[in-house]
C-alpha cells in the first residue's frame, strides 16, 4: 500500500474512536427533556430513556443516609403533581424548600424517578434588584472609591 493511504486510514480509525469516545461519554445528548406532569403521564413510554426533568424540592420529605450515600426526596411542579426521587450521590449544599432541582436519570416504578444527577438552582438568589430602587449616585460612589492597601497588594 502507498504511504499516503496508509496515513488515511490511520486517521479514518482515529477520528471513528474519538466520534465514538464522545457519544459513549456524552448519554444526556441522546435523552430527552420532559416536564413532570408529561413524564408522570407517560411514565411507562420513558423507562428505557435518560431523560431530564426539574422541580421545586419538598424540604420535609429530604431523607439522606450517609452510611448507604443515597438521597431520596420528592419533588412538586406547579400543577400539584408529586414524584419520589432516588439518587445514590452526594447532597447538594443548598437542598431547602423553594429550590429548583434538575435531574438526569430515568423513570422507575409509579411516580419514582432514579436520578444520576442532580442539581439545584435559587432563581431568587440570581435575579437583579428592581430598577425603581436604582441609585446613580450610590453607584457612582462605589465606582469612584479609591482602592485600598490590601487591594494594592494583590
Amino acid at each position: 500500500m502507498k504511504k499516503n493511504t496508509v496515513v488515511m486510514i490511520g486517521g479514518f480509525i482515529i477520528a471513528g474512536a474519538i466520534l465514538f469516545l464522545l457519544m459513549a461519554a456524552t448519554p444526556g445528548s441522546s435523552g430527552i427533556e420532559l416536564k413532570m406532569k408529561d413524564l408522570l403521564a407517560n411514565q411507562e413510554n420513558h423507562k428505557d430513556d435518560f431523560v431530564t426533568v426539574e422541580g421545586l424540592l419538598i424540604e420535609e420529605s429530604i431523607k439522606w443516609d450517609a452510611d448507604n450515600i443515597e438521597l431520596r426526596f420528592d419533588l412538586k411542579d406547579n400543577e400539584g403533581n408529586v414524584m419520589h426521587v432516588i439518587n445514590n450521590g452526594t447532597r447538594p449544599d443548598n437542598f431547602t424548600e423553594g429550590v429548583i432541582v434538575i435531574l438526569q436519570g430515568s423513570p422507575t416504578k409509579k411516580d419514582t424517578f432514579v436520578a444520576e444527577t442532580v442539581k439545584t438552582r435559587c432563581p431568587s438568589k440570581y435575579e437583579g434588584e428592581d430598577m425603581k430602587n436604582y441609585d446613580p449616585e450610590a453607584h457612582e460612589k462605589l465606582l469612584d472609591t479609591p482602592p485600598t492597601e490590601t487591594d494594592d497588594a494583590k
